[in-house]
């Protein structure tokens, strides 16, 4: 794509997934509070900014302002989710002067759903696919979660128990089995009208990557995408999925890095 090209699209994401943004579940809400758009949930959840619009002088008062409102609705943390073309220039100096502690960065990615849901992929031979719609299906995907990062995420099996229960037509994602063992998992969360879906949580066990298995994945989710008449697909990429995703046909529209206030400041 050309730089007017993915000028207009991150744009139009900014547009509809920040400053528009749907809540990621039914329990939360999204709301424009002066010169931020802010997710607040009232129990296990994501809380945090997705959307500024400050400069150098009103930047400091409304990150206080945002610790304080987090603080008071006895948030334990929040992420500030800073883009590198956020203003002012500053803002990560400022977030860390207010005592957020920063994530390691992410690529912002997006891809077009038509050509990734043409992929020309094959399941590997032994793997196949399973939709997760149940308790059962959560589980295994936080099981191969465990065993690929080495961490328990329950605010994530927390979500997507919620999204099955309340909004199952936003939530697709699948499990990669071995026989009866999970090798593989990933997820889309998609909502109604928007332009743009996003892939989460991909993660595959170490003695069974480089087989394809992600690159199928991927797949999977566009082809699901483009059934809904979904443009793009997009991720926050560690340093270890972007050069697949590129590889696959994403392009980088900038970088993210999560700023975490864990209510010491």
């Amino acid at each position: 794509m050309d730089l007017n090209a993915l000028l207009k699209i991150r744009a139009e994401f900014d547009r509809e997934m920040r400053q528009g943004a749907p809540p990621d579940a039914a329990e939360a809400w999204v709301e424009r509070a002066g010169a931020v758009v802010r997710q607040t949930v009232p129990g296990p959840g994501w809380n945090g900014v997705l959307w500024s619009d400050l400069d150098a002088e009103t930047a400091d008062a409304e990150i206080a302002a945002q610790v304080a409102y987090f603080a008071g609705r006895g948030a334990g943390d929040f992420e500030w989710k800073l883009y590198d073309y956020d203003r002012p220039a500053d803002l990560g100096d400022r977030l860390r002067a207010a005592g957020f502690v920063p994530e390691p960065a992410e690529t912002l990615l997006v891809g077009r759903v038509d050509e990734l849901a043409a992929l020309p992929v094959e399941p590997p031979e032994g793997i196949t696919l399973r939709a997760v719609t149940d308790e059962a299906g959560v589980d295994l995907m936080m099981d191969v979660r465990a065993k690929a990062f080495g961490t328990e995420r329950p605010r994530i099996r927390h979500l997507l128990l919620t999204l099955l229960r309340d909004e199952p037509e936003t939530l697709a994602a699948v499990v990669a089995m071995a026989g009866d063992t999970p090798v593989s998992a990933a997820r889309m969360e998609m909502r109604p009208g928007s332009s743009f879906a996003g892939l989460c949580g991909g993660g595959t066990l170490p003695e069974w990557r480089g087989r394809g298995i992600y690159r199928l994945l991927v797949a999977h989710r566009a082809r699901i995408a483009a059934e809904r008449g979904i443009r793009y697909l997009q991720v926050d990429a560690s340093d270890d999925s972007r050069p697949i995703l590129q590889r696959l046909g994403f392009t980088a529209l900038g970088t993210t890095v999560p700023y975490i206030w864990n209510g010491t400041a």
